[in-house]
């Protein structure tokens, strides 16, 4: 089930996030991550709209938009592979017309994984906060 986020579910996401960067960015300082933590908790989701995927009343994956920008979406490790991610998307794609959002371009399995959902890459440029180069990719609502 996807539902909007409540204050209780915001420790359960920020370790699903935590855990799922530091895997999926290994190119990327695991120290990073760590530093942001107080602000994905205090700031970033809080300041989001947020929805939550959740199996036997535990969320288990979710997505923040802002705007008309998808800000994140993280999937627990354990449930990765399972068409959640999929799901996330259709459902953001029912809140917006359309559908921006960054990918690391080293994260060859994301962009794989949004260009299978129709997502197209728009642009390159480097991301400010590690340095790294990411793309910008974008989709509209069908």
């Amino acid at each position: 089930m996807i539902r909007p986020v409540t204050p209780n579910d915001i420790p359960a996401l920020v370790d699903i996030w935590l855990t799922a960067s530091i895997k999926v960015h290994s190119f990327v300082d695991e120290q990073v991550w760590q530093s942001q933590v107080e602000a994905m908790r205090d700031i970033y989701l809080p300041n989001s709209e947020t929805y939550v995927y959740e199996e036997d009343a535990k969320p288990i994956a979710f997505y923040s938009l802002n705007d008309d920008q998808l800000a994140a979406i993280f999937v627990a490790i354990a449930s990765q592979g399972k068409g959640i991610g999929k799901q996330l998307i259709a459902h953001a794609l029912k809140q917006r017309d359309s559908l921006s959002l960054s990918v690391y371009q080293e994260n060859q399995a994301s962009i794989l994984f949004y260009l299978g959902q129709g997502f197209s890459i728009k642009s390159k440029q480097k991301d400010e906060f590690t340095g790294h180069l990411e793309y910008t990719m974008a989709k509209s609502s069908e």
